[in-house]
């Protein structure tokens, strides 16, 4: 990949300072975040035992306007399995009373969400979120804190780091992409990864920027690290939906999709996740615009999707892993999503998945399922881990980081440093198994 060049060199250096300034107008600061819009909406945990309560808790959620967490539609609501589903605080009573009313086992994982999200995202000083000499790892940033950041990395560790482009978003904003990894002349096998698919899940993005610290400040200093970058080139790509991601920072914490615009619907936005060019708009994907999981108008609609999968397919031959990384839920999952089938190559896929959650729990006793997503967590079409195997690249692997819902898609800032540092673990894992036969 070319180099940027001076003028762009020059940027890198102008940008932090722009970030500072422009962030204290365009992030989510004032007497209240996001006005205040989440004061009284409720979080609730809610535990379907059968059948018959499975139907009437989506006859309960189903008219509302409901924004569901875990899982990310009411069509996906099965027995024996937690639905994690916020609800606007004029909605609450009657939810409260139909589930008691119903004998439907719930509770109140948060009782007011304004207050959550204040607790979250802090009045810290600006100092310690956006100091141009230290880059705090271990708070969430803006997008345009990370992509200078981004150009900073790219302007101090020139040795290791290469930034570029694959193209723009909807609404025209660079798509960037850190490729990471000792130059060499030959062409070596890469590893991509992916974070902020899903706006919301801050967490991502937060994993993806702790990564390529890793990586650059421990390649002198830990042999496994080195042996990694001397013989593979990692594709990181912190922010995959870059409109979506700034929406969430500005207007809606809780957003989920890109912004594009549909012709016939105010709604916005299309599931990056279920845009894919494999199985697509089948089961575990919506037809309908204004739903979370909306696999838009065809294949590869969105312009984000699009240039991911163009470079992907461009470098088929050399990417063996594919790894995305969202939240939450606590799993490794592989292919495949959208069919209950096993893949050709179960077995190493398998043993890689299970020497990565091993590697993860030796950190902090962390336990995560893993297996394909279709049995794991749920059936859906679209995926891009799908599309990647399908394409060729024999592992394919999508996280979904802390927690299991206590704090859902609120992961308090002390909890991304724990949250990377076990991830990091599991991605070398992935890595350095891409680098042995698997027989």
């Amino acid at each position: 990949m070319p180099r940027m060049d001076h003028r762009s060199a020059l940027r890198a250096l102008l940008l932090p300072a722009c970030a500072i300034i422009c962030s204290h107008v365009l992030g989510p600061v004032g007497a209240f975040l996001y006005n205040n819009r989440y004061a009284g909406d409720q979080v609730f945990r809610i535990h379907p035992k059968n059948d018959d309560e499975v139907q009437t808790l989506k006859n309960i959620l189903g008219p509302m306007q409901v924004d569901f967490w875990q899982p990310n539609s009411a069509s996906l609501i099965c027995q024996n399995a937690t639905v994690d589903v916020h609800v606007k605080r004029n909605d609450t009573p009657a939810v409260h009373a139909r589930l008691k009313q119903e004998h439907i086992d719930y509770g109140v994982s948060i009782s007011n969400l304004q207050k959550e999200i204040e607790k979250q995202s802090g009045y810290r000083s600006s100092r310690k979120r956006r100091s141009e000499f230290q880059y705090d790892y271990e708070v969430y940033h803006s997008l345009e804190e990370i992509q200078s950041w981004m150009f900073e990395m790219n302007r101090t560790q020139a040795h290791l780091v290469d930034l570029f482009s694959v193209g723009k978003s909807y609404e025209g904003r660079p798509l960037y992409v850190l490729q990471v990894g000792k130059r060499s002349r030959r062409q070596k096998k890469a590893v991509w990864i992916d974070c902020g698919v899903h706006a919301r899940e801050w967490i991502g993005p937060a994993f993806c920027q702790w990564f390529v610290r890793e990586a650059v400040s421990s390649y002198q200093l830990d042999s496994g690290m080195r042996r990694l970058l001397n013989q593979l080139t990692f594709y990181i790509m912190p922010v995959f939906n870059v409109d979506g991601y700034y929406f969430s920072w500005t207007k809606d914490r809780f957003w989920r999709k890109t912004r594009s615009k549909n012709h016939k619907f105010h709604c916005r936005g299309v599931d990056a996740n279920r845009n894919w060019k494999v199985k697509w708009c089948a089961q575990g994907a919506s037809t309908h615009p204004c739903d979370d999981t909306y696999c838009g108008p065809f294949p590869e609609s969105e312009p984000e999707v699009k240039a991911v999968a163009k470079f992907l397919r461009k470098h088929k031959k050399r990417v063996k892993a594919y790894i995305s990384i969202h939240a939450y839920a606590q799993m490794l999952l592989y292919p495949y999503s959208y069919k209950y089938t096993t893949i050709p190559n179960f077995d190493c896929v398998e043993s890689a998945a299970r020497s990565a959650v091993t590697a993860l729990y030796a950190a902090y006793g962390l336990k995560y399922r893993y297996g394909p997503a279709s049995t794991t967590l749920y059936i859906s079409s679209g995926s891009s881990i799908d599309w990647a195997y399908k394409n060729g690249i024999p592992y394919t692997f999508a996280f979904e980081l802390r927690d299991t819902g206590h704090f859902g898609f609120l992961l308090p800032e002390s909890l991304i440093g724990p949250t990377c540092t076990e991830t990091t673990r599991a991605v070398k894992a992935i890595a350095s198994g891409v680098l042995k036969k698997c027989k």
